[in-house]
């Protein structure tokens, strides 16, 4: 099956020096959940703004390969991302009211999305955001319309967000930790309505988290991320059956599992925080947090095969 987002050896570097993304390579196909996991810092978000041509001036990208389909990402000018972006791929930014803009009502925040690229009336664009909004369990949606972000709450807030997502029924869906700040309850009736979109509108989802249980929950694929670099990859069956890298067992390890963590005991942790990565760096960037790290981690670290469709970046992985 081909994919709808196809990235080899993606590279983001700032001004200052920091490498954020060091060479990574995932695929994204037609219907599927791809879980981009990791803790903050890791270069997740900055992976998601890459994709959607979002960096900052000081960023520079490059990549052998990042293509939608069959149209190169890396080549298009901004006039003709400016067109794709919110029109078959589309994102959900991690923060609803720091992306809402406050001095517009909803209504005409989600209108201006196919205004732009359907050509239709604002009263079309408004139907159409009015229908969605219902769609994603907002009740009497037509009143949501004349509202501002400050009037809602954080989980209307993120239903907004994904319904803006879907006013162009765009092929990829980027949502970048979109349950963020919101309580269990509501995370919950998110990530619900997340999967029943996908499985209505057939959307290929790259879903950004923290939360192994959101991945447990969610994903077909998952690509565990450390220091700007994928350091495992698998099904997310194969992953939580036998984890390859110690990082990925650490996250895992930090995660209570119901019925088997014993309550009066304390839960794992990773010491230490994930380093500022500079050009040039050799060797694995976890090796300081790592208790099985030896003196090959220092070098050039091989990415191996673990089994099919199973790799990690580590000298422990079995050859």
């Amino acid at each position: 099956m081909k994919p709808v987002l196809e990235i080899a050896n993606l590279r983001v570097g700032f001004s200052d020096g920091t490498a954020a993304v060091r060479g990574i390579s995932l695929n994204v196909l037609p219907g599927e959940t791809h879980c981009l996991v990791g803790e903050s810092g890791c270069g997740k978000s900055v992976t998601a703004l890459s994709v959607m041509s979002l960096l900052g001036r000081g960023a520079k990208r490059s990549a052998e390969v990042m293509r939608f389909h069959d149209r190169d990402l890396t080549r298009m000018s901004d006039r003709e991302m400016a067109r794709l972006r919110g029109d078959k791929m589309a994102m959900i930014f991690q923060e609803p009211m720091t992306s809402l803009n406050p001095a517009y009502t909803v209504g005409s925040q989600m209108a201006e999305v196919l205004e732009r690229h359907r050509h239709v009336s604002r009263a079309q664009g408004l139907d159409r955001a009015a229908a969605l909004l219902g769609h994603v369990g907002i009740t009497a949606p037509g009143m949501r319309l004349s509202q501002y972000p400050h009037q809602l709450s954080g989980g209307l807030r993120q239903r907004v967000m994904i319904a803006m997502a879907l006013m162009c029924e765009p092929e990829l869906l980027i949502a970048d930790e979109p349950t963020t700040a919101l309580d269990v309850t509501v995370q919950a009736q998110i990530l619900r309505l997340l999967q029943g979109l996908q499985r209505q509108l057939g959307l290929a989802l790259l879903l950004i988290t923290h939360d192994l249980g959101i991945v447990a929950r969610m994903a077909q694929r998952v690509s565990v991320m450390y220091a700007g670099q994928i350091v495992e990859s698998a099904t997310a069956e194969a992953l939580f059956a036998a984890p390859a890298h110690p990082y990925t067992q650490g996250l895992l390890n930090c995660v209570p599992i119901p019925g088997k963590t014993p309550r009066d005991q304390p839960l794992g942790s990773i010491p230490g925080v994930v380093p500022r990565i500079g050009a040039g760096f050799i060797g694995c960037a976890f090796r300081d947090r790592c208790t099985h790290a030896t003196t090959a981690c220092s070098g050039d670290i091989p990415r191996r095969s673990v089994a099919q469709h199973h790799e990690t970046l580590c000298t422990m992985a079995p050859s």
